[in-house]
């Protein structure tokens, strides 16, 4: 079969990506344009804000990301763009961007699902071995999907409330960790130690998670310890947080692998970054014969190679779309 090379556009949120992927799982090219430091002044992501620096960069990115890949549009085989979930201005940015370049070049257009993506960056990792489980962890999404075959998910879990992702930066903004905090509070847990008591959250029988217990409890004990003028200590406070949310995430996964019998777990999302994360599931598989696939540091947060990845199965599948598609924000796996 001849080589297939997808052009493809990620916009969901703070991130302004463009890829290469070549048959998807070769990363030829990805450029992203990250807006971490105009939103950091705002403690989180500002929708308009990331919208209009989309439309200020896309174009840069496009180019750069040609450039850098020594390819033309003769050479793609397709557009393919995030279309959800994300902010509806910032995914409206990159489908309308995806539709010129379709309509201007004539390259069928894929629109992808941007949780499929996440799952997807682990083809840079390896090779998929059905069935597998894939525990999602990101600022929106706590999911375990169970995978059959290529491109089929089944989600048998998710959160009923706020996704670990949201807890973690929630817990660092009350404990005054600057954004984005999730990455700050793991790096703060790894030399504090487990001294304050916290919910475990939904620790039940189901593979549904809950974390705006723990959230709350901290936003609690932050606002009583102030009360009674005691000091917290911040390194503790994000040690016992992470040991409790992950502790959580890590049992249900394991209870999971052996309900399912499956051959392979995929960590995908923001939050698989997470060092702590990362040692716990990785002792779990090595300890249950389960080979386990993580996406390299560079694809777990927002990128447009996963997009790619993920579509080259739609593309295999000849799944095109027209120009009549919208953003949908809320879009399930």
């Amino acid at each position: 079969m001849k080589d297939v090379y997808i052009f493809a556009i990620e916009t969901s949120c703070d991130e302004t990506s463009a890829s290469i992927i070549k048959n998807g799982n070769i990363d030829v090219a990805t450029v992203i344009l990250s807006q971490i430091d105009i939103h950091k002044n705002y403690g989180g992501v500002v929708p308009e804000i990331a919208s209009r620096n989309h439309v200020n960069a896309i174009t840069i990115v496009f180019e750069e990301c040609l450039k850098k890949a020594n390819l033309t549009f003769d050479d793609i085989g397709a557009i393919a763009v995030t279309y959800g979930p994300g902010l509806n201005g910032a995914l409206l940015v990159g489908i309308e961007a995806a539709k010129a370049l379709s309509f201007a070049t004539g390259k069928p257009l894929i629109k992808v699902n941007h949780m499929k993506g996440h799952i997807y960056a682990n083809k840079f990792s390896g090779e998929f071995k059905f069935p597998l489980l894939s525990l999602v962890v990101s600022g929106g999404h706590t999911e375990i999907v169970y995978m059959d075959k290529e491109y089929s998910f089944k989600k048998i879990g998710s959160t009923l409330d706020d996704s670990v992702g949201e807890a973690y930066d929630k817990v660092a903004r009350v404990v005054g960790v600057p954004y984005p905090g999730g990455p700050l509070m793991d790096k703060m847990a790894r030399v504090g130690k487990h001294t304050y008591n916290l919910p475990a959250p939904k620790d039940d029988n189901t593979y549904d998670f809950s974390f705006s217990g723990i959230k709350s409890a901290v936003i609690n004990l932050v606002h009583n310890e102030k009360q009674r003028k005691n000091e917290i200590n911040k390194e503790d406070l994000a040690a016992s947080f992470q040991e409790t949310a992950v502790g959580i995430l890590v049992k249900k996964t394991i209870r999971a692998i052996k309900e399912y019998n499956v051959k392979q777990l995929l960590v995908a999302g923001g939050v698989s970054a997470n060092s702590y994360l990362r040692e716990k599931l990785s002792k779990a598989c090595k300890e249950l014969g389960v080979e386990l696939l993580m996406p390299a540091l560079k694809y777990c947060t927002d990128n447009a190679a996963m997009i790619g990845a993920a579509a080259y199965y739609e593309f295999l599948n000849k799944n095109f779309t027209d120009f009549s598609f919208d953003p949908e924000p809320g879009l399930d796996l």
